[in-house]
């Protein structure tokens, strides 16, 4: 994975896959909803950046959160989809609590298109087969 760099912090990172043209967001230790609301703004403006249709976003460096879905969350979707999102493979936090937290939230999720993991390769190789659907204007 060839990737630029467009966030690096403690909690996360965020950088390009040029050759795969999309965004992989690597989340780490404790989110509470605060933190996830931030981290989110970053992946909306990092996506407004830097356009394309699918995230590989891995939870599994996650230690813990308590992350809910609000209508911030669903406001956020929304702006991520207008942005152009369409697939998010969403590899799951390896702590049973924090994984209970994250599926609560990925089971209320219309669109974009949804797909969880265990780990970064599964979620890599079916991130790659998803086709971008044609954008309506």
């Amino acid at each position: 994975m060839q990737l630029h760099v467009i966030t690096d912090s403690p909690e996360l990172f965020i950088g390009h896959d040029t050759d795969n043209q999309w965004l992989y967001v690597d989340w780490k230790g404790e989110h509470d909803q605060e933190s996830s609301q931030a981290a989110c703004l970053l992946m909306l403006e990092s996506l407004r950046a830097w356009p394309c249709h699918k995230i590989l976003n891995d939870n599994s460096g996650i230690t813990s959160t308590t992350v809910q879905l609000t209508l911030w969350g669903a406001w956020w979707l929304n702006e991520m989809r207008t942005a152009g999102l369409q697939y998010i493979a969403w590899v799951l936090p390896r702590s049973l609590l924090a994984r209970q937290a994250v599926e609560t939230v990925v089971h209320a999720i219309d669109a974009p298109r949804v797909g969880t993991f265990d780990d970064v390769a599964s979620a890599y190789v079916w991130l790659q087969q998803q086709q971008p659907e044609p954008q309506l204007s």
